[in-house]
């Protein structure tokens, strides 16, 4: 696969404070490529520092294979920084066009641009409204549209949904799999779990400052899992169930049964599972099985394993955003 971004040892400090501490990572032509951490993991000063906005303070970056100057790099991205950076006194068309010009392009081409990407994102209809009268999911939209008036092979995305309505989230999300099926790579940062495992080819986990895992959702998850696990629902009746696990546990020794409820048993073991044995035998002991089914471990399991951070934290700074 094609490295499209590449970072060595990339480093940024303050001081003495440390904001992203000697990362490496690649991006592939084509992917959708995610920083999962908190807020300040290292996500937007990564992100700052690859495109030009933040001076590095060691390693080296390259695009396509090449160490590059950043300026002709630049020609080559377009950026959605988690604050928008459109001007509030111009209609939402003029910030597109007023955008295309700052790339050079001819004017017929940036208003004909301009007016594809409104159509794109819903916001024909206020094309002509100034931007400070937009919604925090119209201005978050426009921001977008900003960032590709220029068609760039490469577009960062800084918390594109943090803090907006749930149909621009959905409008938001459906854009970025189009782009990329159009061939766009995209570098996306998030604290959303499920905005990663939906959108993300490979994602890294990033916390203070430092890379401690990459893989696509699959390898993260199976990268944690010590146990394979099935449950097994049947209609109670009138059996007794804990006799059942009993007969279940005797018959089967080698693998842990649990009795979730009344009509439910978790059956797990370090090695894979036939589930066709267990329902054979409890179809003998006289209960219908309504439905059988395999336990896997989710991303939000193997984030919190992995970097020792809970959810709850997570959640916490959605709220504050």
């Amino acid at each position: 696969m094609e490295n499209v971004i590449e970072s060595k040892n990339l480093k940024k400090t303050y001081g003495d404070f440390t904001a992203v501490d000697c990362i490496s990572f690649s991006v592939f032509r084509g992917e959708i490529f995610g920083f999962l951490g908190p807020n300040g993991a290292g996500k937007t000063t990564t992100i700052n520092m690859l495109t030009g906005m933040a001076r590095i303070s060691g390693g080296q970056i390259f695009y396509f294979g090449e160490n590059m100057p950043i300026k002709k790099a630049q020609a080559l991205i377009g950026v959605v920084p988690d604050e928008s950076n459109l001007y509030e006194e111009m209609n939402g068309f003029e910030n597109l066009c007023f955008c295309g010009a700052l790339y050079g392009m001819a004017k017929k081409d940036r208003e004909k641009r301009a007016g594809l990407l409104l159509d794109l994102l819903g916001l024909k209809e206020a094309a002509g409204k100034k931007y400070k009268a937009y919604s925090k999911g119209m201005k978050r939209k426009l921001t977008i549209a900003a960032a590709l008036v220029h068609s760039p092979k490469i577009l960062y995305l800084d918390e594109p949904t943090t803090g907006i309505d749930v149909a621009s989230v959905r409008q938001i999300r459906n854009m970025i799999k189009f782009l990329n099926q159009e061939g766009t790579t995209i570098f996306l940062t998030t604290h959303y779990i499920e905005e990663a495992e939906r959108l993300c080819d490979r994602i890294a986990f990033i916390v203070e400052g430092r890379i401690i895992r990459i893989g696509t959702v699959e390898e993260l998850i199976e990268g944690t899992k010590e146990t394979n696990s099935v449950e097994i629902f049947f209609d109670k009746r009138k059996n007794d169930s804990i006799v059942i696990l009993q007969k279940l546990e005797a018959a089967f020794p080698s693998v842990q049964c649990l009795l979730e409820n009344d009509n439910s048993v978790k059956i797990s073991s370090p090695e894979k599972i036939d589930i066709a044995p267990f329902v054979g035998f409890l179809s003998s002991e006289g209960l219908w099985i309504s439905e059988a089914k395999l336990l896997k471990p989710s991303l939000e399991e193997a984030f919190v394993k992995i970097t020792g951070i809970e959810i709850e934290k997570m959640k916490k700074e959605k709220e504050k955003k």
